[in-house]
């Protein structure tokens, strides 16, 4: 008897230990309410697919560190349905549910966001591109082809994370549904459903909304009993529009702005710090929730960086760098907005802040020897053949390059025009560089000269470079390659033999091997190099020498560099890095001469 009394006693001790990690987060009519009581979210945005996993404790501590008790993250898509239907939720920094226990190891709340739709400056904002192969697909509502994939990504999602809500004892307070749908449409029962799918399958906490403050936006966007987030709310104009749309649920910023993106060719955001420091104190006075997007912005490793375009002739790729100008620097480090922030908060939070996490070490690494080793002419797959040119996801291929070839039949030279080059292109005659073609701008038309002599047929070829699906707005079916046709003085060219070349690693590190013939004779070479390290460290490799391209350090892909800037280095973290010997492989569309490249330990 004393035993089995002993026994009901622990159990009973387990049963209330557990129970009081379960919380109660709901909606007050002004404020949100933690088991009952008012509870000021203070959050930084970070995303677990932009840092190494070995980071992520320290980055989540370092939010912590600027007063903030809350991490938001969104969670893409497309980086965890790697092929259709196939799903990757535990290894490397795909492991969500790891995330966000360590969020929760750190005391910190989490309110997810996972779409299906992000944004967030990734790939086609976060879906998958297999989508694209349909033809006709309309994506964002309740397109049947549409909804079968968001229905299969949801239940495989809430598996990871449904057991993680504060309501079962996790840290997760929140959940999303979309994202900024008033900015692209009107369909309110593909949000309607959207919520019915999330419930469905054991999603039980409170949903919320983000949205521009303004009227239209909220009323397309916002469904009603969901939290409006605005995107951002700063003013009491803001906050007074969210009522207008709802009085009976209680509004925050879901993203306030510390930093900015930046595209290629632009120089680096830097918005103005006096007008974040009004903004924040406007919410921390008036017990206003909010979340800083983003507290960390990490990077835009391989070719996950998205782009924007506003007019059917415009495209601005992101840069690689997600650094953001954010408190918290792409390597982690603080930053003078960092420590203006932390005094901010540090005024009018009731708890104490923990100090400020060591930084991880950095590195300097001296000039590598790099050697031409091959060419990407030397390396073709089979051919696919094709009356007229596909795009990459015609063949399943989400970015990278993709070749077009063909004879020229009827004209031999004159005004060449692409329609659409999507999105960087080199035009070729006979194996000869003859020009450039970018996406942007919609001057898509160049001189074809004549052969000086024409034997047979001359061979036109069109290497064709994706610099990221367009992420934003209204003109996100976007597809890679070349879109539509080819004309020649307005003759449609056709029978093409099509090349696909998504420049993975394994394909690369074979293409970089010695070739027996002549390399640097076309654009499009690989350069490889090896060096010693006795230490490791984070670092960025310096590509000022080269012209535009990729880099690929010990296997990992770290993502595009350009001439035209800002970003001329490519952040590495120490644990990318091995002690002793280390290789890294450029592959770059215009460089001919060899050139060293250098490691150095910031940014710019």
């Amino acid at each position: 008897m004393k035993k089995l009394t002993c026994l009901f006693l622990l159990v009973l001790f387990f049963t209330a230990s557990f129970s009081q990690n379960k919380h109660i987060f709901s909606f007050g009519e002004n404020e949100f309410l933690l088991d009952g009581k008012p509870f000021q979210i203070i959050s930084g945005e970070m995303h677990p697919a932009r840092i190494p996993g070995e980071y992520w404790r320290h980055r989540i501590r370092m939010a912590k560190a600027m007063g903030c008790n809350a991490i938001a993250a969104y969670i893409f898509w497309n980086y965890h349905e790697l092929k259709e239907g196939v799903f990757d939720y535990k290894t490397g920094n795909r492991n969500i549910a790891g995330f966000i226990k360590i969020c929760q190891q750190e005391k910190m709340w989490v309110l997810l966001r996972p779409g299906p739709y992000v944004c967030a400056e990734w790939d086609f904002g976060g879906l998958p591109t297999y989508l694209l192969k349909i033809p006709d697909i309309k994506i964002r509502c309740m397109d049947s082809r549409y909804m079968s994939a968001v229905n299969r990504y949801i239940f495989h999602l809430s598996k990871e994370i449904k057991s993680l809500q504060c309501n079962n004892g996790g840290p997760i307070l929140m959940l999303q549904i979309e994202n900024e749908y008033g900015s692209f449409g009107n369909d309110k029962t593909y949000l309607e459903e959207l919520r019915k799918l999330w419930l469905k399958n054991g999603i039980t906490i409170p949903f919320f909304t983000a949205d521009g403050p303004t009227a239209y936006m909220l009323e397309a966007g916002n469904i009603d009993g969901a939290a409006i987030g605005l995107d951002s709310g700063g003013s009491e104009a803001d906050f007074e529009q969210a009522k207008k749309r709802n009085p009976d649920v209680p509004s925050f910023s879901s993203e306030t702005y510390p930093g900015w993106l930046t595209h290629w060719g632009e120089k680096f955001a830097r918005p103005d710090t006096n007008n974040l420091k009004r903004e924040v104190e406007f919410l921390l006075q008036h017990k206003k929730s909010f979340n800083l997007y983003v507290v960390h912005g990490g990077t835009n490793f391989g070719f996950t960086a998205g782009a924007n375009a506003f007019s059917p002739t415009q495209y601005q790729p992101d840069i690689t760098s997600y650094d953001y100008d954010a408190p918290i620097n792409e390597q982690g480090q603080p930053t003078a907005k960092f420590f203006i922030l932390r005094g901010l908060i540090e005024k009018y939070v009731d708890y104490k802040i923990p100090d400020i996490p060591e930084s991880v070490p950095v590195i300097e690494i001296p000039a590598i020897e790099m050697k031409i080793m091959n060419s990407i002419w030397h390396n073709l797959p089979a051919p696919v053949e094709s009356v007229q040119p596909k795009p990459m996801e015609a063949f399943n291929q989400n970015q990278g390059l993709i070749l077009y070839r063909t004879e020229l039949i009827g004209h031999k030279g004159g005004k060449l025009t692409i329609l659409e080059p999507h999105d960087y292109a080199l035009v070729f005659l006979n194996h000869k560089f003859i020009d450039t073609v970018f996406r942007d701008g919609g001057k898509w038309t160049i001189d074809l000269p004549k052969p000086d002599v024409i034997v047979n047929n001359p061979v036109l070829e069109i290497l064709v470079e994706g610099m990221g699906h367009i992420n934003f707005a209204q003109y996100m079916i976007d597809r890679k390659g070349i879109t539509d046709r080819v004309t020649l003085n307005g003759m449609t060219l056709m029978n093409w033999k099509i090349y696909p070349l998504p420049m993975e690693y394994k394909f690369v590190k074979q293409a970089a091997q010695p070739s027996r013939g002549m390399v640097n004779d076309k654009q499009g070479l690989f350069f490889k190099g090896e060096f010693m390290l006795d230490k490791t460290g984070d670092t960025y490799f310096d590509m000022s020498n080269y012209s535009k391209g990729i880099v690929y350090v010990n296997g990992h892909n770290l993502g595009r560099y350009w001439n035209i800037g800002p970003q001329m280095r490519l952040y590495c973290p120490a644990t990318w890095l091995n002690n002793g010997r280390n290789e890294i492989i450029v592959f770059d569309l215009h460089q001919l001469n060899v050139a060293g490249i250098s490691a150095k330990k910031t940014l710019e």
